[in-house]
């Protein structure tokens, strides 16, 4: 019997071994150009500019659902607003006054559909690794969604909304990250990380030595700070990479970068501009997504589409986890590795209100649908509920827009009357996609 023990914990120490540490590293509110691999002519990103060459970079990367809260839901679960219903920040409190009892118990509700879902962390656990919460996270204590060690205690405890103790990762150093590694180093076991910082998201104080960077005449305050958050958050994935490095781990860890959603700084206030975050064109669904994993793929600049959903099944592919069914994102770790272009040729998205309306219905708070197809965008607007934040999403143009982001990257030309057989062709693809249950309460503004 003893013999055996041994044999079996050998075997245990040669799959840890083999099996790759995974860093997610997940920006918060930062626009897709503004890095300076990306040609951003100011803000300055040595460390993930280093990360982008040392990666396979996927420069037209995109999330489905351009808000925080949805957005890491998907990374948590690899499913759509709309299948993890998590679509939303918040209850809207038109129909529950906020902290009331009903208010609280929605609360409690949306944070109970993650466990309808076999979660990242639980599926890596099934191949031993350990892993470690920090920054933001919506669904309670960081154990609710699988992770073996975090940061975050979650509603209903006191600041418990959407990280409390885990945002202070970054701002104020990285030590709860140097200590978990060390808990799996000891113990000899593969970890994953979950870095989402709280930044470069408001508020927005860097450190005064970048600020002093960043100031100049004529530029505005809210600009300038805005870029310093930008190099702050750039600092701390050097030292979080340093980390990795320093502990051996470089060669045999899967480090992907990706942001939660975009981010367009309005010059005249501390708030986000329009088109920008919460909303479904390129300021607030397009970010770099970029996979490093030195022992086993070639770094290479990728010009193909992809979603932040097909991040899931591919950290489930490298950790030798078989991935649940009728996960609708692509394994690219074949692409990774062997170089192989993406045949997929379309990817699509999803736009749900800040508030959510009725929290059994998705479709309540349902405001637009969205495919790419090639250079081809394509925007569905509906007749959603919004409470809060009305004037992030105005809704004018109530007809489809298609726009060619080749030549019309900021969208300004919606083109859909000159190409009525793309709109039918991307209408049928997202119906196709995503049929809607209700379509008699949802009115497709024609």
């Amino acid at each position: 019997m003893r013999i055996l023990v041994l044999i079996y914990i050998a075997m245990l120490s040669i799959a840890a071994a083999s099996s790759p540490n995974i860093v997610l590293i997940i920006s918060d509110d930062q626009a897709w150009t503004d890095y300076s691999f990306m040609g951003h002519t100011d803000i300055k990103t040595p460390h993930i500019d280093k990360l982008a060459k040392e990666s396979v970079l996927f420069k037209r990367g995109y999330v489905p659902t351009a808000l925080c809260r949805p957005s890491l839901a998907t990374l948590l679960t690899g499913h759509y607003a709309s299948t993890h219903k998590i679509t939303g920040n918040d209850p809207s409190p038109k129909y529950a006054e906020r902290n009331s009892k009903i208010y609280n118990e929605r609360r409690s509700k949306i944070i109970s559909f993650i466990d309808n879902f076999e979660t990242l962390p639980e599926l890596l656990s099934s191949k031993n690794y350990l892993s470690h919460q920090s920054g933001k996270y919506w669904e309670g204590n960081y154990k609710r969604a699988g992770f073996t060690h975090g940061m975050t205690r979650g509603f209903p405890q006191p600041g418990g909304r959407h990280g409390d103790d885990g945002l202070k990762i970054g701002r104020t150093g990285m030590k709860p990250i140097k200590n978990f590694i060390k808990i799996a180093k000891r113990n000899k076991k593969p970890y994953f990380l979950w870095y989402a910082p709280f930044l470069p998201h408001t508020p927005h104080n860097p450190p005064q030595r970048l600020l002093k960077k960043y100031t100049k005449e004529g530029r505005s305050i809210h600009i300038a700070k805005y870029y310093a958050m930008c190099d702050w958050f750039d600092e701390t994935c050097g030292d979080l990479l340093d980390i990795v490095d320093e502990n051996g781990d470089r060669d045999n860890t899967l480090v992907i970068y990706v942001t939660d959603n975009g981010w367009i700084q309005n010059p005249n206030r501390g708030g986000y501009d329009a088109r920008s975050k919460q909303t479904p064109y390129e300021g607030g669904i397009r970010t770099p997504i970029m996979f490093r994993w030195p022992a086993k793929i070639k770094p290479e600049e990728r010009k193909e589409l992809v979603s932040s959903i097909d991040i899931v099944p591919t950290i489930l592919a490298a950790s030798g986890v078989k991935a649940p069914d009728k996960l609708p994102g692509i394994n690219l770790l074949p692409h990774l590795e062997k170089q192989i272009p993406i045949k997929r040729d379309v990817i699509f998205g999803e736009s749900f209100a800040h508030d959510i309306a009725d929290i059994n219905k998705p479709e309540a708070s349902l405001l637009f649908r969205w495919a790419i197809k090639d250079k081809w965008k394509l925007l569905l607007t509906y007749d959603g509920e919004v409470n809060r934040y009305k004037t992030t999403h105005p809704r004018n143009e109530k007809r489809p827009q298609l726009f060619d982001l080749s030549k019309d990257p900021d969208e300004k030309i919606n083109q859909a009357k000159e190409h009525p057989s793309k709109v039918a062709e991307l209408v049928k693809d997202i119906n196709s996609w995503y049929p809607l249950k209700e379509r008699k309460t949802l009115t497709v503004f024609d």
